[in-house]
């Protein structure tokens, strides 16, 4: 995607009714009260999210859907790997969007704190996904040891170093379908829209800085 797309599409996000964009104005009965959004890091590449907000198909902006510190695993002695994608990524640290109709597209901005960098991306969610987030599967679901009709009801992105984004639509039972991935753009403000002078939310905790400075960060596997 070029900058000159990003902004426009970014000024949809901010202009919302009266920015004149072209809309999907369908008023779809979800079979589930909500939907999650959640979102982690790769094992040791810790980040702060400063907003992700949401944008449904009848474009109601749910601002600050969530924010805070993204999942990740920091596993001891440095035995883990930040490396490529989990086939089975799992729901991240996030929210349930209370109120809101099948998502249009998300924009997130957030702290890297490996590097330090901050970042912002817009992801669409194309129509194909808003169908499959409608479609009830029979699953078998180990932890109660049953049968149910679930549905793909949980969004989980994933945030890299370098400002990648990786982003899946999955079930409590269902496995993970991929929605897409994309390259996000530096803030060029800086952390909190310039207000902080520079200063990041924290530094990497120890686990976190120790594997970085023992072998760096891996931006190829993203």
């Amino acid at each position: 995607m070029t900058i000159g797309k990003f902004k426009a599409q970014l000024g949809c996000v901010l202009g919302l009714i009266f920015s004149g964009c072209s809309t999907i104005n369908d008023d779809v009965e979800l079979p589930y009260d909500s939907w999650r959004l959640g979102f982690f890091a790769p094992n040791y590449m810790e980040v702060w999210i400063e907003t992700a907000d949401a944008v449904d198909i009848n474009d109601r902006w749910f601002k600050r859907a969530m924010s805070g510190v993204a999942a990740v695993q920091t596993p001891p002695n440095l035995t883990g790997s930040p490396k490529g994608w989990p086939k089975h990524p799992g729901a991240g640290a996030g929210r349930q969007v209370l109120g809101a109709n099948l998502p249009r597209f998300i924009y997130v901005r957030w702290q890297s704190l490996a590097e330090p960098k901050t970042y912002q991306a817009y992801i669409e969610i194309p129509e194909r996904i808003r169908k499959a987030m409608l479609k009830g599967e029979r699953a078998y679901c180990r932890a109660d040891n049953k049968w149910i009709n679930d549905y793909r009801d949980l969004i989980t992105v994933g945030l890299a170093p370098g400002g990648v984004t990786k982003t899946w639509i999955q079930g409590g039972c269902l496995n993970a379908i991929e929605v897409s991935r994309v390259q996000g753009r530096i803030v060029e403000k800086g952390p909190h829209e310039g207000h902080s002078k520079g200063l990041y939310y924290r530094p990497p905790n120890e686990a976190s800085q120790a594997y970085i400075d023992k072998f760096g960060i891996p931006y190829d596997s993203w």
